[in-house]
């Protein structure tokens, strides 16, 4: 634990104020460095983009990840190798916030530099960082009113309210080395949707008509979107514009959303982040939820990439809930897991999974393995169908809010994770996610009609993150759940893996009827082996799920299909994803590809 207050002769130091500056600037020289090293990776998924090498896009997402991480450890070794004396003292540290402060009163990223110094400073204090006072708790640097010189949208004003001409300058705009194929069509199809959303009637108003488009686009996976509003007065219409190839390696606008509620699944915690070039994230963010104000922050930081400035706003406001609020966090509802042991506080639709100490049966594997695999799907397209998490260490809650029963369990099954004092239980690792319906319990008293709506999507889920390179391992109902809409969501993630690592087979024959009969196993298996035709016995016994099952997802208890998947992905050949739903689409249904197609997700 850091001292209180330092040595005197440290006190009289007069030198002791520059040495706060350089830490300061150093910090924010190693966030600077990552900024860059951000914005890089977004300008090679335009590159990427115009060339369709989709798996590049792909390696972009993934690899931008971890460059966080390497940018604190950088500045962590320079300031041990620089200020190991000084670096230990809280007076260091109430001078180096007041410095780094004044450093970014001109900052273009003033919320991410606060969040990157935190990041620092709790790793270099020995001290519980609940009670430090010497980090952004609260932000210092306002962003509403930043701007670049670049600025954050283009506007375009048309001429005697024909909105036509505007669009167009919208998709000459990026500077796409790529034409389209045909603009003019295109044009007139975002058009025929603008007035269709509108409906018959809506009047265009001759003073302040016109529209803004964010001044980078959003790349993920095959597309490129387009983020704007229509100005009609004291209206606002958001839109979305999808620009996708065709067969020759030209541009089409594949769709234009202008259902906010379509344009809202495009940021799905289901769904991967953009690449975004910005000058000013903060600047995106706040445009980003005028077109979507059923979104927040958190929300908006995440999809953009910056997840760590996320992770930050999110605890904020789990603090502020927990002000608010009085329920005690207790333990989940529903079949307790093998793995993680997962608690919640009902007022608050998160649920935090920590790692146990020990795992249940055929479990064997570490808690370094089970953080890969959540690694993993951070860093993969989740294409819809897996909850996105949040990482966090030394979760500090106060005691009172926790239940004897939630503690009892964390002290049982995950001791190495706890730390207990007398006014806060501490866990030191855990994940948290979005509370979902267990899938296993909504069957239990769902309608035969419910029952088979959410079998067709659960099958459905599982074909696309087939087609997404993922295997999810352990496929009980238990492991998926239901957003508020009903959409079927993976959401355990120890036993995933990647459908290229693993060996798909059919049972061979038994020697003997009587072997068979045993329950012996009769043939070699190996760690990767999967052998679907056994699935049906573990989540087939209701007859009704049965029914539904074999009627839409047979081909899912087959090798056949699952090493299908396999060989296409290993041929690099990757199935559509649109997060939208096919009725919109401007052409669509007759290109003989594999489409899956969005709903409202959460």
């Amino acid at each position: 634990m850091a001292s209180n207050t330092l040595p005197e002769q440290c006190k009289a130091d007069p030198e002791l104020l520059d040495v706060a500056q350089a830490i300061a600037e150093t910090i924010l020289r190693g966030f600077n460095k990552h900024y860059r090293i951000f914005r890089s990776f977004s300008a090679h998924a335009k590159e990427a983009f115009e060339n369709r090498d989709w798996q590049q896009i792909q390696r972009l997402v993934a690899d931008r990840i971890q460059v966080y991480d390497a940018r604190v450890s950088e500045a962590i070794s320079e300031l041990r190798q620089h200020y190991h004396e000084v670096i230990q003292h809280e007076e260091t540290w109430r001078l180096t916030k007041t410095a780094y402060i004044a450093l970014l009163v001109d900052h273009y990223q003033p919320e991410l530099a606060e969040t990157f110094f935190n990041s620092v400073s709790t790793k270099l204090l020995d001290k519980a960082y609940y009670r430090n006072q010497f980090i952004f708790v609260k932000p210092a640097a306002a962003t509403e009113y930043l701007e670049s010189d670049r600025g954050t949208f283009k506007s375009f004003y048309p001429v005697d309210r024909d909105l036509r001409a505007c669009f167009s300058k919208v998709l000459d705009f990026y500077d796409w080395q790529v034409p389209f194929a045909d603009q003019a069509r295109d044009v007139e199809m975002i058009h025929q949707a603008l007035l269709d959303y509108l409906g018959e009637g809506y009047l265009l108003n001759e003073l302040n008509l016109h529209i803004q488009v964010l001044q980078s686009p959003f790349y993920r996976n095959k597309c490129g979107y387009i983020m704007g509003q229509v100005i009609n007065g004291h209206a606002r219409h958001p839109f979305a514009i999808a620009i996708m190839h065709n067969a020759k390696g030209e541009l089409e606008v594949d769709a234009a959303l202008f259902n906010p509620q379509h344009i809202s699944v495009l940021f799905s915690f289901a769904r991967a982040y953009f690449l975004v070039s910005m000058d000013v994230p903060s600047g995106y963010v706040n445009f980003l939820l005028q077109l979507m104000p059923m979104r927040n922050k958190a929300d908006m930081y995440a999809m953009l990439g910056l997840h760590k400035q996320s992770k930050n706003i999110f605890w904020r406001d789990f603090l502020q809930h927990l002000h608010y609020s009085e329920d005690q966090f207790i333990l989940a509802p529903g079949i307790k897991g093998l793995v993680m042991t997962v608690f919640t506080l009902p007022s608050f639709p998160f649920v935090f999974k920590v790692i146990k100490d020990k795992f249940g049966p055929n479990k064997d594997f570490d808690q370094d393995y089970v953080r890969a695999k959540y690694l993993l799907v951070k860093k993969h397209d989740r294409v819809g169908r897996m909850a996105d998490t949040l990482e966090y260490s030394n979760v500090a809650l106060p005691r009172h809010r926790c239940s004897e029963e939630m503690i009892q369990e964390l002290r049982e099954l995950a001791p190495s994770q706890l730390e207990e004092t007398e006014h806060f239980i501490v866990v030191r690792h855990c994940y948290v996610e979005r509370r979902l319906k267990p899938l296993n319990m909504y069957l239990l008293n769902a309608t035969d009609e419910e029952k088979e709506r959410v079998i067709i999507d659960y099958g459905n889920a599982l074909k696309e993150l087939a087609s997404a390179n993922i295997f999810p391992g352990d496929m009980l109902f238990k492991n998926f759940g239901l957003t508020r809409f009903g959409r079927v969501i993976f959401y355990d993630y120890d036993e995933i893996e990647y459908m290229t690592d693993c060996h798909f087979r059919d049972i061979p024959p038994a020697p003997y009827p009587e072997l068979e009969m045993s329950g012996e196993v009769w043939y070699p298996v190996d760690k990767y082996d999967v052998f679907p035709e056994e699935f049906g016995a573990f989540l087939l016994g209701d007859p009704v799920v049965r029914k539904t099952f074999m009627q839409h997802h047979s081909e899912l208890l087959t090798s056949a299909f699952w090493q299908g998947k396999k060989e296409r992905i290993q041929n690099g050949q990757m199935d559509d994803f649109y997060p939208y739903p096919e009725e919109v689409r401007f052409r669509n249904g007759d290109d003989g590809k594999t489409k899956y197609h969005g709903q409202v997700e959460d």
